[in-house]
């Protein structure tokens, strides 16, 4: 089990056995934040914990509450740093302001490329050329060759990604992520206005927890800056690339097919399992705005240019799509919204 505690210090991530007791989870949680004596929050809205209702014995299986991903707020008791709840003030030096959504480093995307509220569960058609000839293109001062790690199409695909990049392949990263994005959002309500969010704050951090909600710019804004990464963020339909929280030493590169988010990773041969991976790419900034990562980044615009080739993205404006409920065909995610809107029907996928 993995979950996040944060505390007046700071965060911290705490790993504890799925078949710990509660007590060793408190001795873990006050071992990592230095406070003894604490209240826990969890969830959002945030909600109590109440530990009175657990013996030290309980095991955490039994709680009745699943924290694998959680995100847990520590209030010392009769502490005077202020409300937790809302999080500490964040510091300067790591936590940077975010620019508004036009700004040269925000996401790109056309406000039709993400789904409605409640969110479309909208399916690719299939690419069989990616599973008998995955691309691959060699990466001699990487001493490997750059594949592209295709994500499940489950609406978490970004999430997926990322976490297996910054938490690692093995990691059931969604809940965990998703959850950061709606703490800092619950920080920082200066900044994640309803003007930026384009939903109110509180809205937004309920929408973003769902398991079916689609992670887009702002989230990957916000986790870049929470892992102190950059993510670059590259469109196979155009070969732009987005970055996000630019200008770090260290890199994860990301592949956006319109519809979708998958990952890259230089392994050490072809057809290696993805436990050899590498994912996150080591960056020397240069003289006069140049930089060097081995070879990871210009690999993967090569990589995606043969995707591109292979036709392995979706036009979200254009492309012919199909209600899976009562077989409605029409053209682009605004049909496909109109037509959830009247119907109530959220399940469709590119036509044939």
């Amino acid at each position: 089990m993995r979950l996040r505690v944060r505390g007046p210090s700071g965060t911290a991530t705490v790993t504890i056995a799925d078949s710990a007791t509660w007590g060793e989870l408190k001795h873990e949680i006050s071992t990592q934040t230095s406070v003894a004596d604490f209240d826990i929050k969890y969830g959002y809205p945030p909600k109590t914990l109440d530990a009175t209702e657990f013996s030290d014995t309980t095991a955490l299986s039994d709680l009745g509450i699943n924290l694998n991903g959680e995100q847990l707020t520590i209030a010392p008791h009769q502490s005077t740093t202020g409300n937790l709840l809302s999080g500490p003030t964040p510091d300067p030096s790591t936590v940077k302001p975010l620019p508004p959504l036009s700004a040269t480093h925000a996401p790109k995307h056309e406000p039709g490329d993400f789904p409605a509220d409640p969110p479309l569960s909208l399916s690719r058609k299939p690419n069989p050329t990616l599973d008998s000839d995955p691309p691959e293109i060699p990466i001699p001062a990487l001493e490997g060759v750059l594949v592209l790690r295709v994500m499940p199409d489950d609406n978490s695909c970004l999430f997926r990604a990322l976490g297996s990049a910054v938490l690692g392949s093995s990691v059931d990263s969604m809940t965990e992520l998703r959850s950061i994005v709606a703490q800092t959002i619950q920080a920082n309500p200066e900044l994640y206005t309803a003007g930026v969010l384009e939903k109110k704050p509180d809205e937004y951090c309920r929408w973003i927890q769902r398991e079916d909600s689609w992670g887009g710019g702002i989230e990957l804004a916000i986790l870049s800056q929470h892992f102190d990464i950059e993510v670059a963020s590259i469109n196979v339909q155009d070969l732009r690339v987005d970055r996000f929280n630019e200008g770090k030493s260290t890199r994860c590169i990301l592949v956006y097919s319109g519809i979708h988010y998958d990952v890259v990773a230089v392994t050490p041969v072809p057809g290696a399992g993805d436990e050899f991976d590498r994912k996150v790419f080591e960056v020397a900034r240069l003289m006069e705005g140049e930089e060097e990562d081995g070879g990871a980044l210009e690999g993967a615009r090569e990589l995606c240019k043969a995707l591109q080739q292979r036709h392995y993205f979706t036009d979200t404006k254009g492309f012919e799509i199909k209600c899976n409920v009562c077989g409605w065909m029409g053209k682009g995610e605004k049909g496909a919204t109109e037509h959830a809107k009247e119907t109530g029907h959220m399940d469709f996928g590119e036509a044939a």
